[in-house]
């Protein structure tokens, strides 16, 4: 139960008593409930989703919908709302859920199809006249009965995404701006299109071959489910890679193990605030996962040096955005991503690297990620220092904001910090002592205390930016950071 907060369980038994409330009608004796009909449908929903065992059935956001979605909507184009509501619950209560606790997740999922049937066969009903809409479905009637079946399919999604938006606004204690943005965009045409398909389904339903002809409807479902199934896997796949490149950095730097991955969910937390859509949100979480991947390029005796690194080698590690970029720009899905992993170690005011852009020249990713980037490296325990307090960390970065950083990412940061809070789930090893090793400069730190190596002659961010000898690259000279967001390693 501690994977579910308590808000979102009150909200859930809510959706549950709501779900009882709508279907309670059928179950009264004397209620002419169409039992033959709500048997077959449920039996079918609930076969059909263990055959397919379709990804997105088991996930948070019903919006994604299932390919045998089309059979709840028969449901709610052949029978009254109530008993609508009844054929969604043995599937989803038998349906496949991947995380705990899979008996709240089912009764969620219960709930919320219920609901979603029950207003889906009430708006059938209301469009037209209660009897006469029902009536009407037959290959007669078209192309009218399309108003009252589009009716239908909209209350339907409405439901979802209201459900889903609550849920999400709840479990994830965001602003319900954020919770329902672009869910019911996002899902609307697809509830459309699985409209056609139940209203289809319910004309052979009605005709002289009866419920065997209906069946022939979720062929072309199934095939869309198993298409729709083999892309998850290679989603999957993808995944997979990434995490393996993420723990390859972890292991070979484990002074920031766990670094990619807390950089990630800041980078998701600055860009739900700023209102990307969500297939932008899921790229920039790959962008911050894998911006340090070009540390594999870095020999390892660099990344665990004890002590300040020389010009020379600061040089050779300057080069980890360009490592990075050359190991990933084959792999298409990542997008805008790859230009992260360049470029986030760019300054607004041009004078990071690896080629001194500013401004609005550094792509939006970047300037998130160089965000997160910093944040987490301030508020992370190191072999050199303590983690800093979450309040310190954003005083920092406002302070270098406009000249370092871009302040709209800034402020999104904070807002969400301000929300929700700040909870790592890993940390890198905590110090023993003062003899550990693992490059510790012996003197002065930053402003910022992440312990970036000053070199000789050079200044903190207080005074101004330290410069390091010129980098060979076409911009010339490379100023250092006023902070290192590794390992006190530029």
């Amino acid at each position: 139960m501690r994977a579910v907060p308590p808000g979102a369980r009150v909200y859930i038994l809510c959706a549950v008593l709501a779900a009882v409330v709508c279907a309670a009608p059928a179950l009264r004796a004397g209620a002419g409930t169409p039992w033959g009909a709500v048997v077959l449908l449920a039996v079918l929903y609930a076969l059909s989703d263990q055959v397919t065992r379709c990804p997105f059935l088991g996930h948070r956001a019903p919006v994604g919908m299932g390919s045998f979605v089309p059979v709840l909507l028969a449901g709610a184009f052949l029978l009254p709302p109530a008993a609508a509501a009844l054929v969604a619950v043995p599937g989803a209560c038998l349906g496949r859920v991947e995380k705990h606790p899979v008996w709240l997740r089912r009764a969620w999922h219960a709930a919320q199809f219920s609901l979603a049937s029950y207003a889906a066969a009430y708006a059938f009903g209301g469009v037209g006249s209660a009897e006469g809409a029902r009536g009407a479905v037959s290959a007669a009637d078209f192309p009218y009965v399309l108003l009252p079946a589009t009716g239908a399919a909209v209350a339907f999604c409405l439901v979802l995404a209201a459900l889903d938006g609550g849920i999400r606004a709840t479990a994830e204690r965001c602003s319900p701006r954020t919770a329902w943005r672009g869910l019911l965009l996002r899902s609307l045409a697809p509830h459309l299109v699985h409209g056609l398909a139940g209203l289809m389904m319910a004309v052979l339903w009605r005709s002289p071959y009866g419920p065997v002809a209906a069946l022939l409807v979720l062929l072309p479902m199934y095939i869309s489910c198993w298409v729709f199934a083999q892309y998850h896997r290679e989603r999957a796949a993808h995944q997979a890679t990434i995490r393996a490149l993420v723990q390859a950095v972890d292991i070979k730097d484990r002074y920031t193990r766990g670094h990619s991955e807390r950089v990630g969910r800041a980078s998701v937390m600055i860009a739900r605030e700023l209102g990307m859509d969500d297939d932008r949100l899921e790229v920039l979480r790959f962008a911050g996962i894998l911006h340090d991947v070009g540390k594999l390029g870095v020999p390892t005796r660099l990344l665990r040096k004890d002590g300040p690194l020389t010009p020379e080698e600061r040089r050779i590690i300057e080069l980890h955005p360009e490592y990075g970029h050359e190991m990933v720009r084959g792999i298409g899905f990542l997008g805008e991503a790859r230009a992260a992993i360049l470029h986030h170690h760019e300054r607004l005011d041009g004078r990071g690297y690896p080629y001194g852009l500013s401004g609005g020249e550094i792509p939006e990713f970047a300037r998130v990620v160089a965000v997160a980037d910093a944040f987490d490296a301030m508020t992370s325990t190191r072999s050199y220092r303590r983690a800093r307090p979450v309040a310190t960390a954003v005083r920092e970065l406002r302070r270098c904001a406009g000249a370092q950083f871009d302040p709209r990412m800034v402020r999104a940061l904070a807002r969400a910090l301000d929300r929700n809070g700040w909870h790592p789930a890993v940390t890198a090893d905590a110090p023993d002592g003062p003899g550990l090793s693992g490059n510790v400069p012996p003197t002065g730190r930053t402003a910022s205390g992440s312990g970036a190596n000053t070199p000789p002659g050079g200044h903190t961010a207080e005074a101004g930016p330290a410069r390091v000898p010129d980098a060979g690259r076409p911009n010339g000279p490379v100023p250092a950071l006023p902070w290192a967001p590794w390992g006190g390693r530029r």
